[in-house]
């Protein structure tokens, strides 16, 4: 018996390693397997990758290439100065850039009036910060010295519409000779206004037997030219309940240097007739007086929109005579920056509103006013 026990045992010993293979080595395969997988997979990613990457950029260089090539050419191609053009154009500061300007013009040969249809800009360019301007506009003839229109100012606005017309009174014969001159400018309450575009219209060049209207280019604006009559600074307060109108003659700069001992006549005007009257004390050997005098006057609201304010600088001239020098008219029939001063000034109530204007010819403000004559009375006995 002992024998087939051995040969069993010896047969199983032999048999028993080759039928049961030992774990570790097929678990090792796998995850090698498994790992060489995942490498295989990410390699390809990154393949695919790169290979999107370059053609990306492939196809964004070629134009920045031929951009480049185009621009650093001594021998300029149609597109390369396509592409330069629009800023050199905003360097030279071409007249597109100024605004335009739509006018109408009429001659009536009966009067022999030049009526100027002034309508509205557009597209203005300003210079100060925030890229705005409050404009108006100043029109003037070249044969015309010291007469001229105003329009009302536009606040914020770089398309203002004016809707203002003025006359001048041109003979026929002096047509070929005179130009229509419009100043665009910028109003600045303390300081020189700014100017925004110019036209210059030779009406000999302008069929005027019909009524016209066109849009016109602007032109870069020249150095707008200091007035010879100077300028006045003042203040003024309305206040509704109580019915005072103060007036408080600042300063004057400007004036000629030939006059002597300036002052300013203040004048109030109800219904075109002069009503009440005030009057500055005179300043001694200077162009540039400072009065810092106040006036009041009583002006119910039912009579404010009735009332004309007129301030003028007197002074002795060569002849040692009292002259007038120039007046700036305020009220409902002003215009340009006086009608926007008492617009500011009914605006707002009980707020002092300060500002400088220039000063107008004495003719063309009492022309403006259209003066009636007092009422003459009966004297006792006549």
């Amino acid at each position: 018996m002992a024998g087939p026990v051995g040969a069993t045992a010896a047969h199983r010993g032999i048999s028993a390693p080759s039928l049961r293979p030992p774990p570790g080595p097929r678990w090792a395969l796998i995850a090698v397997a498994v790992a060489a997988g995942v490498l295989t997979v990410s390699c390809l990613l990154c393949v695919i990758c790169c290979c999107c990457r370059r053609r990306h950029h492939g196809h964004r260089k070629k134009p920045r290439d031929r951009e480049a090539v185009g621009l650093s050419s001594p021998q300029g191609t149609t597109t390369s100065a396509h592409l330069v053009q629009p800023d050199v154009d905003s360097l030279e500061g071409g007249p597109q850039h100024w605004g335009r300007l739509q006018l109408s013009l009429e001659y009536d040969f009966g009067s022999q009036e030049v009526r100027v249809g002034l309508k509205q800009a557009t597209d203005l360019r300003a210079w100060g910060p925030g890229s705005t301007a409050d404009p108006y506009a100043r029109v003037s003839l070249s044969t015309q010295a010291g007469h001229r229109h105003e329009t009302k100012v536009h606040r914020d606005t770089l398309c203002p519409m004016f809707q203002e017309t003025c006359c001048f009174h041109v003979p026929q014969e002096e047509l070929s000779q005179t130009t229509l001159q419009v100043q665009v400018l910028s109003f600045k309450r303390f300081s020189a206004h700014e100017p925004l575009g110019e036209l210059s219209l030779p009406l000999g060049t302008v069929d005027l037997h019909h009524v016209l209207e066109h849009w016109y280019q602007l032109g870069p604006p020249g150095t707008v030219e200091p007035e010879a009559w100077g300028e006045l600074c003042f203040l003024l307060q309305y206040m509704p309940s109580s019915g005072r109108l103060t007036v408080v003659v600042l300063e004057a700069r400007g004036l000629s240097p030939g006059l002597a001992d300036p002052y300013v006549k203040v004048q109030l005007m109800l219904n075109q007739r002069k009503w009440k009257k005030r009057r500055t004390s005179s300043r001694k050997g200077t162009a540039s007086p400072y009065f810092n005098e106040a006036f009041s006057f009583l002006v119910p609201f039912s009579q404010i929109q009735s009332v004309d304010l007129v301030l003028a600088v007197w002074a002795r001239g060569p002849q040692f005579r009292a002259e007038c020098v120039g007046k700036v008219l305020l009220g409902a029939r002003a215009s340009g920056q006086p009608l926007q001063h008492w617009a500011d000034m009914l605006a707002h109530a009980w707020r002092p509103v300060a500002q400088w204007h220039h000063l107008q010819l004495p003719g063309e403000v009492d022309r403006a006013l259209a003066l009636k004559p007092r009422l003459r009375l009966p004297l006792p006995g006549s």
